[in-house]
């Protein structure tokens, strides 16, 4: 029996090792100067690009790093643009970078202590420094001994899910005859869609979609919290699960963590707070009291991998507990039973496999140090902060939501929803911006989220003399159109 052969050996990867980085590099160097995106491209662009069945023979490396330029370029939204201001950010970084490379080559599938010692136990510390550098309560820890303790997951939706299901463990091992179809979970109709779709996906009948109050920043009040529990209650039903947000995604309100839990707590209520974009601003001091009352949760989250530097996916999630998580999703079959099972991360989350994240970690918190991760986060929201000052000061426009963190929610003034429509389409026909929408009170609403890693002051001034070109335009063509339509309305 010959030995197998590998197409590329270790020297050839080396040499073409070489040149990737040489392309990353030089893409991020020519980055400021590409669109945004490609806005003529249509649903089913690579079809015929790409062949219906893969090659038979090895293709020469030249031909595919053609195809990859010329192919699969074209297709690719430049989150990393320093003019990308949609959605929220999904920041890589080159510590990252490098790092994943790392975690490519080792290549461990880290579901036990067991399987990869090093990625549980660096998981374990990086955790507790991330733990440490956002000021979290100590009872979230390892190093506390307590029962507590953190993990990564792969996403916030994942987080979600995963803090669902232990509530469900918890609330069906209280006791008292509780069943799985009386449960209830409740959160704002501002929480991210994965809340429901956790619900989903763990088969909860009863979820309670509550209203945030527009008159107390679109937030989840204790009031309307108490009045659903109490009703469910009365119904012969079993409320357990509480999701709220630090920083959603419309608008980035703040929900009172704080008042929550204490009203959650009276109905043996799990509380999980969803900080998926905002929690890497906690790593400021000057930003911790919009995280008050973490104290009192049961579990948290927020990912690193937007608007910490650290390249997707690492979701960090801490527990007030850890032993309701691992009552829901431990399984220890025979094989994987071994030294070091009582660390098994693979009990934390929903799938087996699990990648060597926390070297991201690692390399990212070495690599920058945290005084310029803090650095970072100030000059996302100094930027954030100069355009709505830009906004403010331009009496067509008003603010439709509190600036916080590095998100501005705006629109035209005095004008109905199809203008603010025709204002955003405007602005991403150009092409080398990108910016997405959000409804508030019923209003079409535009959202400039700061948080690409290189976004500078010229990048936001440069978007806001956008903002002002395409807003003459499509407030001249609404008068136009008024005009002709003979009575001023729309």
């Amino acid at each position: 029996l010959q030995d197998y052969k590998h197409t590329i050996d270790a020297e050839k990867f080396r040499q073409l090792g070489y040149e990737v980085v040489d392309f990353i590099a030089d893409y991020y160097q020519g980055l400021e100067g590409r669109p945004v995106k490609d806005v003529n491209l249509k649903p089913g662009y690579l079809k015929g690009s790409v062949p219906d069945l893969p090659p038979e023979r090895p293709e020469p490396w030249e031909a595919v790093m053609a195809d990859f330029k010329h192919k699969i370029m074209p297709g690719v939204v430049h989150w990393q643009h320093p003019r990308f201001f949609a959605y929220f950010s999904a920041n890589s970084s080159f510590p990252g970078q490098l790092a994943d490379m790392l975690i490519g080559a080792l290549n461990m599938i880290g579901f036990s202590w067991a399987a990869s010692p090093v990625s549980t136990e660096l998981e374990m510390a990086m955790m507790d420094w991330l733990a440490s550098l956002c000021g979290l309560p100590d009872r979230f820890t390892f190093r506390s001994g307590g029962p507590g303790g953190g993990v990564i997951q792969g996403t916030a939706s994942e987080a979600s899910l995963v803090a669902l299901l232990a509530a469900r463990a918890r609330a069906l091992a209280a006791g008292s005859g509780v069943q799985a179809a009386q449960l209830v979970a409740y959160g704002s109709d501002q929480a991210h869609s994965c809340f429901k779709k956790a619900c989903m996906v763990a088969g909860i009948e009863h979820v309670r979609v509550l209203p945030g109050s527009p008159d107390h920043e679109y937030t989840l009040r204790p009031e309307v919290l108490v009045a659903a529990l109490q009703a469910d209650r009365a119904a012969g039903l079993t409320p357990f699960f509480v999701s709220t947000t630090i920083g959603t995604t419309s608008s980035c309100a703040v929900d009172p963590i704080q008042e929550l839990a204490e009203v959650a707590a009276q109905f043996n209520c799990w509380v999980h707070v969803d900080a998926a974009y905002a929690g890497s601003a906690a790593v400021c001091p000057e930003f911790r009291h919009h995280f008050r009352g973490l104290d009192a949760v049961d579990s948290y989250a927020f990912n690193p991998h937007k608007w910490l530097l650290t390249n997707f996916d690492c979701c960090a999630m801490w527990y007030a507990d850890t032993a309701p998580v691992k009552e829901a999703l431990s399984l220890t079959p025979v094989y994987l039973r071994g030294q070091g099972n009582a660390l098994d991360y693979k009990d934390w989350q929903v799938p087996l496999g699990r990648r060597f994240r926390s070297l991201k970690l690692y390399f990212v918190l070495r690599l920058y140090g945290a005084e310029a991760l803090r650095e970072y986060i100030r000059h996302h929201v100094a930027l954030a902060q100069y355009f709505a000052d830009r906004v403010q000061s331009d009496p067509r426009f008003m603010i439709a939501a509190p600036p916080r963190f590095g998100l501005v929610c705006f629109r035209l003034r005095g004008v109905d929803n199809s203008v603010n429509k025709a204002l955003l389409e405007a602005l991403n026909q150009r092409g080398d911006l990108f910016m997405i929408h959000t409804e508030l009170s019923g209003q079409h609403t535009l959202r400039f989220a700061v948080g690409s890693v290189g976004t500078q002051l010229v990048h936001v001034q440069q978007a806001w003399q956008a903002v002002v070109e395409a807003a003459e335009q499509v407030l001249a063509e609404s008068a136009g159109s008024s005009g002709a339509s003979g009575d001023g309305t729309n």
